[in-house]
């Protein structure tokens, strides 16, 4: 079995999987495991995969994804003759189904089920908490500005502790928005992810700045504890409970109750 995958966060679950070995291709952009990636080829990004590299390596199976890939060089790769194993996960509970579908389709049915396990235990304790809704834009890009819809693995990730993307449109999934620090759609707090356009602290005091207003708030965030799927998704869950815990101190510090909600 030789397995190229175009998809970052899983080729993270692929060696978590046990897989390494077997892994013969990557994007420039699958980056963890770091020190287990080092020497696997690159065949280019996400977006502009190189198809001859892909070619050369002779894989018996090319892991896509529906939003992270395009399709006309997938289809170019499918007449290679490698099986696609195409991911479009939406839901947390997606994520569950994906690691045992890995699981059965390369054969280390146990590994993924203890992961598996590892987000059930995940999601429960998310379950045990209760938050009061807050409305956030959540950013993925500047020059154009671009959000998320509600019908988006960030959305649901973000949505399972109580923060809930303005942006109701099912399409399209990755809209352009206006400035958000003169239109935030209603937000409380104006998100900033670390990728794909990385947002860094400079990005979020300029937005404060310019919006001259107690709220919105700006905050950045972890992109990867909130797109990535696999277990580094686990891994998010953890993090968005500590995420939403300071989002609330930090709402209260500026004036603004986070149960009163919306």
């Amino acid at each position: 079995m030789r397995i190229v995958s175009l998809v970052p966060s899983l080729t993270e679950l692929l060696c978590q999987l046990g897989l390494r070995e077997q892994l013969v291709g990557r994007t420039g952009f699958c980056i963890h495991p770091r020190d287990a990636l080092r020497d696997v080829p690159r065949v280019g990004g996400t977006k502009d995969v190189d198809v001859e590299r892909v070619r050369a390596l002779a894989p018996t199976h090319v892991v896509v994804n529906v939003d992270e890939n395009e399709k006309p060089v997938v289809d170019r790769i499918a007449e290679l003759g490698p099986e696609i194993v195409v991911t479009h996960p939406i839901t947390v509970d997606d994520n569950l189904a994906l690691i045992e579908s890995f699981g059965d389709r390369f054969g280390v049915r146990a590994v993924a089920q203890r992961i598996a396990d590892r987000q059930r235990e995940a999601v429960h304790r998310v379950g045990t908490r209760r938050f009061a809704p807050v409305d956030v834009l959540y950013l993925i890009w500047k020059d154009p500005w671009m959000s998320i819809g509600r019908e988006t693995f960030i959305a649901h990730m973000l949505a399972a502790v109580g923060l809930r993307s303005v942006v109701a449109e099912a399409q399209p999934r990755y809209p352009q928005v206006g400035d958000p620090s003169v239109d935030a759609r209603g937000a409380r707090v104006v998100l900033l992810s670390s990728e794909p356009y990385r947002f860094l602290e400079r990005h979020r005091a300029a937005l404060q700045r310019a919006s001259a207003r107690r709220l919105p708030m700006f905050a950045t965030i972890d992109g990867e504890m909130t797109s990535w799927y696999g277990t580094r998704a686990i891994d998010g869950l953890h993090y968005l409970l500590g995420y939403r815990d300071a989002l609330d101190r930090a709402l209260q510090a500026c004036g603004a109750n986070p149960e009163e909600g919306g």
